[in-house]
């Protein structure tokens, strides 16, 4: 039974007469009191046993525990964060947005949630602003604004498996004392429950990622739908995709220019848990270096000539979602200085602003260049290089990987009929050898082009070779050129060009009629006897079209 005393300030402090005639306690003050008797502590306990004893939803359980702990404690922002690989993620919050809770991740020893996690030893801050190790990540605390903040580890076997963290109204350091003792006790009790939600989760993770791998490899994805291939070069990188997108590592594509691989980030991206999110793509070659700095953080107003208005940065519209930086290799030292801040701090600036802005924006770079080279010559920073090098993923260029020119070749068709209200329904025979016979310098983006042209000059219905632009079709170093007679000492004459027509002009009908001559005939509107005689001196074959 609580001293008679307490039982008369509750009595006294719910009046309504009396709280006229009183001024109103402050929550440090009301807090103190409270924490000097041991019914708050019992309170908060029994409140909390109901909850794990009742709440089967490991999803919400955490939620409702931090609910639990508000409603006793009175606190303004509370993060339960769960050990995820090397990071801690917070699974569960109070008075965070989602935005806010994307981006309160640290790594081991980062900031006091890392410390604590790494340490194992609880932590008080009686006054964030006076603690540098405080990162105020998630960006919920107004700037400058003076809270008290507690972290303890929650620990299962003896290892740290998350933590709880909760910042107050100022607070009084033996309140805070008292505060972190109770909360050492809460993670205790709380400890099997995390780990079941930390096991649940792991295990919805794995089956997330196994469903991605074999939509992957079926060509479900969402984010490779125009993604084409099925060569063993594709094949691995579906599989490398499975394996990045919902983890928050920092992926380098590796490739030639026009290979895909702003395709395969948005397909990381739309892998990911961050799906929901922006995808915000940037080519840094493409912006003169007075401008990247300006287009990647963000600038004041007046911060330069010109800057009429406050702008934000590409790193702030990506918040919470993926950054795609295109062609990393070709940015300034300063601004690889810069950049490398904001990959190790996660902040940065505004130019002309001194104000440190949090960002959790996921990064994928990609570059043709050698960046090797480019670090010997002393252009590219090494440590850079190291902070984007995670997870490195190398797209082949096309000549390396021809099984696919056919599919792609289908598929830009498709696009394009569509686009263009056509019905061009195949390629002919001859212009297939001709594309699986070029070198393809400008990759796939060069072969869209090429059958987007062929879509559009085509008028039968089939793209036949002389569709195909002259660069397929007269250089020799492509093996696509028509070869002499043997004993002709010049090159392809008329008499051979106009056999080389005849003769794919005639295979396209066989083709189109299965290998039926007369049918054949009637399409190219010729008799039956002028066709068999043309297919004798061309020596084609009906039967191979059948």
């Amino acid at each position: 039974m609580p001293p008679r005393g307490k039982c008369a300030l509750r009595r006294v402090t719910s009046s309504p007469k009396n709280n006229l005639s009183q001024p109103p306690e402050q929550p440090a003050v009301r807090l103190a009191s409270e924490l000097a008797g041991d019914s708050l502590e019992f309170r908060v306990l029994s409140s909390l046993s109901r909850v794990l004893v009742t709440q089967r939803d490991v999803t919400e359980l955490l939620e409702e525990v931090l609910r639990v702990l508000q409603g006793k404690l009175g606190f303004l922002h509370g993060a339960l964060s769960l050990l995820r690989g090397a990071e801690f993620v917070i699974e569960a919050s109070y008075g965070l947005s989602e935005g806010e809770k994307a981006r309160g991740t640290y790594a081991l020893g980062e900031g006091i949630t890392g410390q604590v996690g790494e340490t194992g030893v609880p932590a008080v801050i009686p006054d964030t602003t006076r603690d540098a190790n405080f990162l105020n990540r998630t960006g919920v605390r107004p700037q400058g604004e003076a809270e008290s903040f507690l972290c303890v580890p929650i620990k299962h076997s003896g290892a740290v498996i998350g933590t709880l963290s909760l910042d107050f109204a100022l607070q009084t350091e033996d309140t805070l004392g008292k505060l972190k003792n109770l909360l050492v006790v809460v993670a205790n009790i709380l400890a099997d429950a995390v780990e079941s939600v930390r096991s649940h989760v792991e295990e919805r993770q794995r089956l997330e990622r196994e469903n991605d791998r074999m939509r992957l490899e079926l060509g479900e994805q969402s984010g490779f739908a125009s993604i084409v291939g099925h060569s063993s070069a594709m094949r691995a990188i579906h599989l490398e995709v499975a394996q990045v997108a919902r983890s928050n590592a920092t992926v380098l594509l590796r490739g030639e220019s026009g290979t895909g691989k702003e395709l395969i980030a948005q397909a990381i991206h739309y892998a990911s848990d961050r799906r929901q999110g922006p995808f915000v793509a940037v080519n840094c070659a493409a912006l003169p270096e007075s401008l990247i700095e300006s287009e990647l953080f963000g600038h004041e107003k007046g911060a330069f000539t010109g800057a009429h208005k406050q702008r934000i940065g590409r790193f702030e519209m990506a918040s919470a979602g993926t950054l795609f930086l295109d062609e990393i290799g070709d940015i300034s030292l300063q601004t690889q200085v810069k950049l490398l801040r904001v990959l190790q701090e996660r902040v940065f600036e505004r130019v002309g602003s001194q104000t440190p802005i949090p960002t959790n924006a996921r990064i994928i770079a990609a570059t043709s260049r050698d960046l090797e080279a480019k670090m010997k010559e002393g252009v590219f920073r090494e440590d850079l290089y190291f902070r984007l090098n995670v997870f490195p993923i190398h797209v082949p260029a096309l000549r390396a990987r021809k099984a696919d020119i056919v599919s792609l070749a289908d598929y830009f068709l498709s696009k394009y009929n569509k686009a263009y209200d056509k019905n061009v329904v195949r390629l002919s025979t001859p212009a297939i050898d001709m594309l699986m016979s070029y070198h393809w310098p400008g990759n796939v983006r060069e072969l869209e082009n090429m059958i987007e042209r062929a879509v559009l000059v085509s008028s039968s219905g089939v793209i036949n070779s002389f569709d195909l632009p002259a660069s397929l079709q007269t250089a020799a170093n492509t093996g696509t050129a028509i070869e002499p007679p043997p004993d002709s000492r010049q090159g392809a004459g008329l008499e051979v060009l106009t056999s080389s027509f005849e003769k794919e002009l005639i295979s396209a009908a066989l083709k189109r009629t299965r290998g039926n001559v007369a049918a054949a005939a009637r399409d190219l509107e010729t008799t039956e006897r002028k066709l068999h005689y043309r297919i004798r001196r061309l020596q084609i074959s009906p039967s191979f079209y059948k």
